[in-house]
């Protein structure tokens, strides 16, 4: 019996894993970035900044491994800073910076001066229903993200797809430049909840005051009585949501 239920519980890992990773990976090429989520020590900032500065800018320049941090200004995670690099593939990792002084220097360098590391995770964007196209290049044209992240409800995981098509259609109708991200995280975090993310992309914090009239397009795309069925199905997929917002730190980045 013991056996029987070990063995549904691992298929229901590998069934719910697959799920939110079907649609990120289901072509050859895939967009992913690594992310290091780290406590700095807030004593020795200044040494942390010029050590990271320097280690980001000499491994971390260039695409694929290219190196951005930023710092979480609110919601849970306020005061702690998010190391990402990509975006990236798998592969890339068996030739990612390692030999040439990369490792030593990291750990002599820079982690004397991290009190904690929470966590380091993978994020799989949905490229088709993303909206993205606007933040190509190598300059950072929009320093403020607004991340949502959603822990999902193991029986309502059918009616993903459904919601975020909904908001994707939605917030491509929109006048002007709105972009906004769809990622998956590759694996599963316990009790993170950390399951699905999604990032509005904002040139400056006046952003936030410009009213998008987001209910008002999504009433007109998808009928009338569509938004409450939307909030209901919302709180039935998802066992909890949250917000933080994350700021560009460019004196900490490698470009």
């Amino acid at each position: 019996m013991l056996k029987k239920l070990v063995a549904s519980s691992m298929m229901l890992a590998m069934v719910f894993t697959m799920s939110l990773n079907v649609y990120a990976q289901d072509s050859e090429d895939y967009t992913m970035w690594e992310t290091l989520m780290f406590t700095p020590d807030y004593t020795k900032l200044k040494t942390l900044q010029e050590n990271m500065r320097k280690h980001n800018q000499t491994y971390h320049k260039d695409a694929p491994y290219t190196a951005n941090v930023y710092n979480i200004t609110s919601g849970p995670n306020a005061g702690r800073m998010i190391w990402q690099m990509g975006p990236m593939m798998f592969k890339h990792n068996d030739s990612r910076p390692g030999e040439g002084g990369h490792d030593a220097d990291w750990r002599d360098n820079v982690m004397p001066y991290v009190k904690e590391i929470q966590t380091i995770e993978y994020w799989s964007q949905d490229d088709e229903l993303s909206n993205t196209s606007m933040l190509t290049g190598p300059e950072v044209k929009y320093p403020i993200l607004y991340v949502r992240f959603f822990e999902v409800d193991n029986d309502h995981g059918y009616s993903l797809r459904h919601i975020f098509k909904q908001v994707s259609a939605t917030v491509k109708s929109l006048e002007g430049e709105n972009p906004w991200g769809l990622y998956y995280n590759n694996f599963l975090q316990g009790n993170l909840g950390r399951h699905i993310a999604t990032v509005g992309f904002s040139k400056n914090w006046a952003d936030f005051d410009r009213d998008m009239k987001f209910k008002e397009a999504f009433v007109k795309i998808h009928g009338e009585n569509s938004w409450d069925t939307f909030l209901d199905t919302l709180d039935g997929t998802f066992t909890n949501r949250w917000d933080e917002i994350w700021a560009y730190n460019k004196n900490l980045s490698g470009r």
